[in-house]
């Protein structure tokens, strides 16, 4: 499941408790069937724009309800069940564990690298600053003609106004957590 339909799941949940309202009062609210509202708050459907309208309307509640992220003391990434959200297959892959919202101050991806790749990012912006750990392989990191080797288990920090490129020279899989921290 990606974040966004666990973001909806929690909070569909949430609300409908909140409320005080069964599952049947939910359905008959809104026009969208019990076990499809059941399979939404289980993780297990993927809500159109549609369902996710009739939901709102039947709900009375603002579509960013659904969608931000769930103001609850666990929020829980299980890494098998994440998609690629940006790839190049054979080359590499991003996953998203937390993703950029107005109210948080960093975002965490997971990036995987295949030998003898590489993936480019643009700039980020002043006074945004990465920090990455490398848990898998050797990365290489091009920032602005200099280059840098960050092996297993290490770390580096940097600021990220400038383009700069994650490379894969070695022969293994490279895997690295990333973490972009903004300026408020």
């Amino acid at each position: 499941m990606d974040y966004l339909n666990k973001n909806i799941s929690i909070n569909l949940k949430t609300i409908r408790r909140e409320k005080g309202m069964s599952m049947d009062e939910v359905a008959e609210q809104t026009g969208v069937s019990k076990s499809m509202l059941g399979q939404i708050e289980r993780g297990e459907a993927n809500p159109t724009i549609g369902t996710l309208g009739k939901i709102v309307s039947g709900l009375r509640v603002d579509l960013s309800d659904l969608t931000r992220t769930p103001g609850i003391g666990v929020y829980e990434v299980n890494r098998q069940k994440l998609i690629p959200s940006k790839e190049v297959p054979g080359h590499y892959a991003v996953y998203t564990y937390f993703p950029y919202e107005k109210n948080r101050l960093f975002e965490i991806y997971e990036i995987e690298i295949e030998p003898g790749a590489c993936y480019v990012s643009g700039a980020h912006g002043q006074g945004t600053n990465e920090y990455i750990v490398v848990h898998v392989g050797e990365l290489t990191l091009e920032i602005d003609n200099s280059f840098y080797q960050i092996k297993k288990e290490d770390a580096i920090c940097f600021g990220t106004a400038m383009k700069h490129t994650y490379w894969n020279k070695g022969s293994e899989l490279l895997k690295f957590i990333t973490v972009f921290v903004f300026k408020q």
